[in-house]
């Protein structure tokens, strides 16, 4: 039961990643465009940074959750 626990914790985790990085990504073209205002630039460079610790998080979660569904 908990190799199936931990498989679905798994894929969870693996699209948490995902949408995080892809999120982060998007955050980053706009921190980057120069027509976006001062405080949108800002505020996609803070929400990035929080993306990237997401995607971070998750994927760290994620790679723990595919040992223990092999055990």
């Amino acid at each position: 039961m908990d190799t199936l626990k931990n498989t679905a914790n798994y894929v969870s985790d693996k699209m948490k990643s995902a949408t995080s990085g892809a999120s982060k990504e998007a955050n980053k073209e706009v921190a980057k465009d120069s027509s976006a205002g001062l405080g949108s630039r800002l505020q996609a460079t803070g929400d990035m940074i929080s993306d990237k610790a997401k995607e971070t998080k998750h994927s760290a979660s994620a790679e723990a959750n595919k040992e223990a569904a092999k055990h």
